[in-house]
């Protein structure tokens, strides 16, 4: 099983290093798929965390892939629920238990964040979610009153299920090599600073207003964000920096947004976070909803390498065209098909993906977008087994390229990414200090971390 799990490694970090390696890897993101063919319904995978990584393992081990993500029902809704946040339909509460979970996003005037708080934000956004932004979206810390008894509940409750949620993965990520010999598709999670504002701060409408009312300041907010979102992916990324961060990709392609703001606003606050990334060694996975045709030239600007370029609804061709020399494209693979084509219809429409973007290495067989319960079985077969039959290289023996780029440099945050509270602050609050002052910082600064990672764990995970 470990000779199994290294071949596959080295297949998937080949193809994501643009290179060409024996064959084409299968990295298919399966969500509410798995619980199908494990036999529970969404609200038992979505629920209980551990029978979704039991449905995963199932797949690993029955379907022949090479990388899966540990599991990709990512929102955990018993800790949802625990923090009481407003913004999901939870399967067998709010929909159906055979309904995936849903994002639920309030109308324009119950937004979490109101028009006149930028300045609020961008002077300490970690502040501002844990003063502001929590009270509101949680049932549990409703009015800001966190010092009651359900509020105190909430916050430890919800601290403490995170912590044992995230450690459960570590044994998931060493089951699926164990008894699959399955790599473990990505680690980090990573966001647009824009995507953020739009996704839980002032919603989709809410932030299409200020883009044109406000915009220096949809901007400045969008900058402070910036250090923190790139901390905290730095802090969630594969250490051994093998496999990529993950990029979920929004709203933030035209016509969601208008190309004047993707160029002045969102590219400027993205394109240093990404620079960054890559100048400590991390691939970034642009999971790219949508039709990002039009931005195409623009990511081709990023150093060559730094990413991994997946296609949704972007013109596959074009991406090959502008992007297929720098990077690796993964993807493209219609879902509809998945969900109401036959077998036939699937193998025909891979062979076209292979012949036209893959001939050449730096390509990964998955679906266009994320694997939910409506993708037939025999169709995910047909994927598997066709891409195995006719994806494979006869000529080069497979190589991984291990360039690394000169560091970048971004905007500074006002306030230290990676604390809630610096040891500077703390410092002043302490009269005299008899011992070494240097441990006291580390070990304040570390445990500080801990509360920083939870408010943006919430906010970008959940």
């Amino acid at each position: 099983m470990e000779t199994l799990y290294q071949e596959r490694l080295n297949r998937y970090v080949t193809a994501m290093r643009n290179e060409k390696p024996d064959r084409i890897p299968i990295r298919p993101f399966v969500a509410e798929f798995t619980a199908k063919y494990a036999g529970y319904t969404c609200q038992e995978v979505t629920h209980d965390y551990r029978r979704a990584f039991q449905a995963v393992l199932k797949c690993a081990m029955d379907f022949d892939w090479d990388a899966m993500v540990p599991n990709m029902v990512y929102v955990w809704t018993g800790l949802t629920q625990a923090l009481g946040l407003k913004y999901y339909a939870i399967p067998g509460v709010d929909i159906p238990p055979d309904t995936p979970f849903q994002y639920l996003e309030p109308p324009e005037e119950k937004a979490f964040m109101k028009p006149d708080e930028y300045d609020m934000l961008i002077d300490d956004p970690t502040a501002f979610l844990y003063n502001v932004w929590l009270p509101r979206v949680s049932t549990e810390i409703a009015g800001g009153d966190a010092s009651s008894y359900r509020g105190k509940l909430a916050l430890v409750k919800g601290a403490i299920a995170m912590n044992e949620y995230f450690n459960a993965f570590n044994t998931q990520v060493e089951r699926m090599r164990r008894e699959a010999g399955v790599v473990s598709a990505i680690a980090g999670i990573l966001k647009a600073p824009l995507d953020i504002i739009a996704d839980k701060l002032r919603g989709y409408i809410g932030l299409v207003k200020d883009l044109h009312r406000q915009p220096e300041k949809v901007l400045e907010a969008c900058e402070a964000l910036a250090p923190h979102l790139t901390k905290v992916a730095l802090m969630t990324a594969d250490p051994a920096k093998t496999v990529p961060i993950g990029f979920w990709m929004h709203r933030s392609y035209v016509p969601f947004i208008s190309m004047k703001h993707f160029e002045k606003i969102f590219w400027p606050t993205l394109r240093p976070i990404i620079e960054e990334l890559w100048s400590h060694g991390h691939q970034v996975l642009f999971y790219a909803e949508g039709d990002w045709t039009p931005h195409l030239e623009t990511f081709a600007e990023l150093p060559e390498g730094s990413i991994i370029f997946h296609v949704d609804r972007t013109d596959i061709l074009e991406a090959h065209k502008k992007l297929g020399r720098k990077f690796c494209l993964s993807g493209g693979l219609p879902n509809y098909l998945l969900s109401f084509g036959t077998p036939d219809d699937v193998r025909r429409y891979c062979k076209k993906i292979i012949d036209t973007v893959a001939s050449d290495g730096g390509y990964i067989m998955d679906a266009s977008a994320i694997i939910q319960s409506d993708a037939k079985v025999e169709n995910i077969k047909a994927m598997t087994d066709f891409t195995r039959r006719y994806g494979k290289y006869e000529d080069d023996p497979p190589r991984v390229s291990a360039e690394s780029n000169p560091p970048t440099h971004m905007q500074k945050s006002k306030v230290k990414p990676g604390v809630c509270i610096p040891w500077s602050v703390k410092r002043k609050e302490i009269p005299r200090i008899t011992g070494d002052e240097n441990i006291l910082e580390e070990i304040w600064e570390e445990i500080e971390s801990y509360g920083y990672i939870f408010i943006w764990q919430i906010l970008l995970s959940f």
